[in-house]
């Protein structure tokens, strides 16, 4: 009996120390403070995916711990998802689930939308006014769209300085190039440029014409905006044949090629006078582009007050030009048009 009373007593002994390490464990572990542990890294997510956010916190029991997606803009505007293990909003797309044992909070976003991008934030209340908090940002991966905010079309002078600028949304952020129509050579050189701004310094009318911004991110086709550049100059004229000969009593054509945008008007003048349409002269212009014409002077029945100096002048809102052509007399006559060639054939329009 006595053996027995001391064994019995003993084991008390000895576990009386460990009753009180654990007790001084337990009151230890309740004046831990509550910490966010691990948080999910950023998510990249294609459209109709799943994303799954996890939250792991470590002496928490006692407080309520919260899912919220937070507006990137405004902090102070959030919408709070769940709290504890129970959801919040009603969306069969949002589920929750909570392991006891690692103490996770675990949101499931399935068939993401576009709208679901953003800020997620796991929160700790501590009290009123104490809260700990951890992000984790839900990115979508969204096809690029060109902005209006881009450039569209323009018209400028000749010589003035040139900003084409696109802008595209989408994630990844869309990367823009810019070529010509027909691969044609930038202004800035070679036929593709990168960067949101092309910049044309001093615009030439060989600078006009059809540009593209192109903007793609690896999501989807690429997409790109038709951006028609217009550049208004003044009139350059080219004449072929300076100097032209006929017989008297024949028909002679007197031509000049116009270059000019807006269209010019076109004049042309025999020492010092202008020439209208009579039976001596009949004048003709053909539009061969948006910004060329052909202008033609047919002298009819050519008599000898007819030879002489003659001018061709175009005009438009930016200046003139004018071109000389000689007209003398042969002995033979010259074919075409001598020889019967009409005017009217080759489609030409008579003023």
């Amino acid at each position: 009996m006595f053996v027995q009373r001391c064994t019995s007593n003993h084991r008390k002994l000895i576990q009386l120390p460990l009753l009180i390490c654990a007790a001084l464990f337990q009151a230890a572990d309740c004046q831990r403070s509550p910490t966010i542990a691990r948080i999910s890294p950023e998510q990249l997510k294609n459209v109709g995916g799943i994303a799954e956010l996890e939250c792991s916190v470590q002496y928490a029991q006692e407080y309520p711990i919260l899912w919220v997606k937070a507006d990137r803009l405004n902090g102070s505007e959030q919408l709070p998802i769940s709290s504890g293990s129970s959801l919040i909003v009603r969306d069969s797309r949002f589920a929750l689930r909570h392991d006891v044992s690692s103490s996770t909070y675990t949101l499931q976003i399935k068939d993401i939308q576009e709208t679901d991008a953003g800020l997620y934030q796991c929160q700790v209340i501590i009290d009123l006014s104490n809260k700990l908090t951890s992000d984790v940002w839900l990115r979508v991966r969204k096809p690029p769209m060109i902005l209006d905010n881009s450039t569209q079309g323009i018209m400028r002078n000749q010589g003035q300085n040139v900003d084409l600028e696109c802008y595209a949304s989408g994630f990844p952020i869309p990367r823009i190039s810019w070529r010509r129509e027909n691969n044609a050579i930038l202004p800035t050189g070679g036929s593709i440029y990168r960067g949101n701004i092309l910049k044309i310094p001093s615009i030439s009318k060989e600078d006009r014409g059809t540009y593209y911004c192109v903007a793609d991110n690896g999501i989807g086709r690429h997409v790109s905006r038709r951006i028609s550049v217009d550049v208004e100059f003044p009139p350059i004229i080219t004449v072929q044949r300076p100097r032209l000969g006929q017989a008297p009593g024949f028909d002679m054509d007197l031509e000049c090629h116009i270059e000019a945008f807006p269209s010019p008007t076109i004049m042309w003048i025999k020492d010092g006078a202008p020439v209208t349409n009579n039976q001596h002269y009949l004048a003709s212009k053909a539009a061969t582009g948006t910004d060329f014409t052909d202008a033609k002077l047919r002298i009819l029945s050519t008599e000898q007050r007819q030879y002489g100096h003659y001018q061709c002048k175009a005009t438009n809102k930016l200046g003139h030009a004018q071109a000389d052509i000689e007209f003398y007399e042969t002995d033979d006559p010259v074919c075409p048009p001598a020889c019967g060639n009409s005017a009217q054939s080759k489609g030409w329009f008579f003023w």
